[in-house]
């Protein structure tokens, strides 16, 4: 049955509706959530339930896109329905059709008005759409979050009593491939003092299912801004040269002309890459990582006493420091466990550059943490999943998850587009060490 109900704003006095009086704010707007709490108590009264084909969310949707429809018309006409105004006047309202469009409540069946000369077009629901953009986007941000499509149907079904498909579930979140290829190939910063990179592995479907690597660079600009500047699915069996030359070549031609530091994970064949897009680099191995991978060649009892006099070696005050005390620690632990000794001595020329500078730009370049807190949520928007059907499906969920954004103020982990801590401080000292780099426009 079709709510049937006046309501004036009369200058002289509060707006009423059916007869009552609206509740109102101390500034003259309704109080919506006084409104909200009438409709509920009315709808009890009246055994009308909440949600589902017949419940009052339904309904009020139903009437708010009808009448908005109405309002529509009138405008494109130049008067309202049953306005003598509109006698005589040439185009005019000529019935109207049904439509069911989907919704973030269910689906919902309007009455969607035409005119007689036939150029209406309606904004709030337009000819040939059958879902609302807030279905889209409640569809897309259960897919951000590492619900399969078939779950989600399933979750719509459940929740708002009404079937979608997995087919339309795969339609709406298609939609997000091209803008993730915009997004991929938009232009970038010519300079970045800091970039860092890492690798996350996924198992993604290739005639076989197989573990394939997906490259993760992110870059801190010259306002201090983290962004991540690119995602690539590699091959099958690990990092390699070829890999990263492909990868960092992208990056070169959208538009990066230099890299101050770059900072990665000891990662195969990197480092020469990186020597040949961007000579000038500096190549910083992430501390934590080489810490990390130190204990797996050590026995879990020696932890604690391994890691104080690793702690020795990044927190010392320049490199020469850092080498005198890796050289006591050698002796101390070089015949227990050579293996580790040795994996420290590989890296020792690409773990001591951060060294060179002063704490507000070690702890920002010392380690990818920041890089591996993306990795976090990309594991959790991916973990219902057992496998990807190919590489684009795998991009599409890491290209929503690192677009989710946050109100906490706790860095990159809750909020991709953050600003380093204490920013204000390191512009300086950069422009001390690397100059007119900074400056290429």
């Amino acid at each position: 049955m079709e709510p049937t109900h006046e309501e004036s704003w009369d200058s002289g006095g509060p707006p009423v509706r059916d007869g009552r009086q609206l509740p109102l704010l101390s500034g003259g707007e309704p109080d919506m959530a006084a409104l909200a709490e009438q409709l509920v108590a009315s709808a009890g009264d009246h055994g009308v339930a909440l949600t589902g084909v017949d419940g009052l969310l339904t309904a009020l949707t139903k009437e708010v896109l009808q009448q908005a429809l109405e309002v529509e018309m009138s405008h494109h006409l130049g008067y309202d329905k049953h306005d003598q105004a509109g006698r005589n006047r040439g185009n005019s309202r000529n019935g109207s059709t049904p439509k069911t469009v989907t919704t973030e409540i269910g689906k919902v069946t309007i009455d969607v008005p035409r005119d007689r000369e036939g150029p209406f077009e309606p904004a709030i629901v337009a000819k040939h759409q059958r879902r609302l953009a807030g279905f889209d986007d409640a569809v897309i941000s259960l897919y951000a979050k590492g619900m399969t499509t078939g779950d989600i149907a399933a979750h719509l079904e459940e929740v708002y009593d009404t079937t979608v498909s997995r087919d339309l579930v795969s339609a709406v979140t298609a939609k997000v491939s091209e803008e993730m290829r915009t997004w991929h190939n938009r232009p970038l910063d010519s300079v970045y003092p800091v970039v860092i990179i890492d690798a996350i592995v996924l198992k993604v479907r290739s005639g076989t299912v197989a573990n394939r690597p997906v490259y993760v660079a992110m870059g801190v600009n010259m306002d201090g801004y983290r962004d991540v500047l690119g995602m690539w699915v590699g091959p099958a069996g690990g990092e390699g040269a070829k890999q990263w030359m492909t990868m960092l070549t992208d990056l070169k031609n959208r538009g990066i002309v230099d890299v101050c530091i770059v900072c990665c994970d000891g990662l195969k064949g990197l480092p020469d890459a990186i020597g040949a897009i961007w000579p000038d680099a500096v190549v910083q191995t992430c501390v934590v990582h080489l810490v990390r991978n130190s204990l797996r060649y050590s026995s879990q009892k020696d932890w604690q006493k391994i890691t104080k006099s690793l702690r020795a070696i990044y927190t010392a005050a320049n490199a020469e420091a850092a080498e005198l005390e890796f050289d006591t620690f050698a002796e101390a632990w070089g015949e227990k466990y050579p293996a580790m000794i040795g994996l420290w001595r590989s890296a020792l020329s690409e773990f001591t550059p951060f060294l060179a500078f002063p704490q507000e730009v070690r702890t920002m370049i010392y380690t990818t943490n920041a890089i591996e807190s993306l990795n976090a949520r990309f594991r959790a928007a991916t973990r219902r999943r057992g496998h990807f059907p190919d590489e684009q499906s795998a991009l599409k969920v890491l290209y929503l998850a690192s677009q989710q954004r946050s109100t906490s103020s706790r860095g990159f982990d809750r909020n991709p587009g953050g600003r380093v801590n204490n920013w204000s401080k390191v512009p300086n000292v950069l422009s001390l060490t690397y100059g007119d780099r900074l400056n290429i426009s």
